[in-house]
């Protein structure tokens, strides 16, 4: 699976390639973006954190066949954020939505909630998947509730699931989303999105 692009009318998705590495360097570098998952660490080491984060990101042989991209808003193409498809299974036909960022200026806006419309479309409708999955760092209460609301069900929480990049513990919280509940995930979507752009 290769997708080039994904397109909704507020935002368009672009895979990610180098030459996208050195627009998003200083877009990453806001500590409010990292605060709860700390996928980057703000500091003297950031730039070389950045390009392991940035390398990571591009390699589409790792975390089952991961495809990257940037989140460009559609009004003036200037991009703001990145988010992944990764753990891509078709013979189980599952996969999950993750590693997304914003820039806190179109935080609560309707970008994200038209990214997932996009992404969770292709996952239902184009490759006919069963199951689409979100893993939310339990620190992570904002995300968390983003999650809930576009619909997607709480199924439990792993305990010491692993280490955050600053050393301390992380518990991931899981949701996922079904083929039974996309028409209705994707109708509250659609709507969200609606109430968005009437703010």
């Amino acid at each position: 699976m290769d997708i080039s692009s994904l397109r909704g009318k507020y935002v368009y998705l672009e895979r990610l390639l180098p030459g996208h590495r050195e627009n998003i360097r200083p877009l990453a570098k806001d500590e409010r973006i990292w605060e709860y998952n700390k996928g980057l660490l703000i500091n003297d080491r950031y730039d070389q954190l950045f390009d392991i984060y940035f390398y990571t990101a591009l390699d589409v042989k790792s975390m089952g066949g991961q495809q990257t991209f940037v989140i460009r808003q559609t009004s003036d193409s200037s991009v703001i954020g990145m988010t992944r498809l990764y753990e891509i299974n078709p013979k189980e036909r599952t996969a999950l939505i993750g590693y997304t960022w914003y820039i806190p200026s179109v935080w609560g806006k309707v970008h994200n909630k038209e990214c997932k419309l996009v992404l969770l479309q292709y996952i239902f409708e184009e490759l006919q998947f069963n199951r689409a999955e979100f893993r939310v760092a339990h620190q992570n209460i904002r995300s968390q509730k983003a999650v809930e609301k576009i619909g997607a069900i709480k199924e439990g929480i792993l305990r010491k699931h692993g280490y955050r990049n600053d050393g301390s513990i992380r518990h991931t919280v899981i949701y996922s989303i079904i083929d039974d509940e996309w028409p209705v995930v994707k109708e509250n979507l659609v709507r969200l999105i609606t109430e968005s752009k009437n703010d």
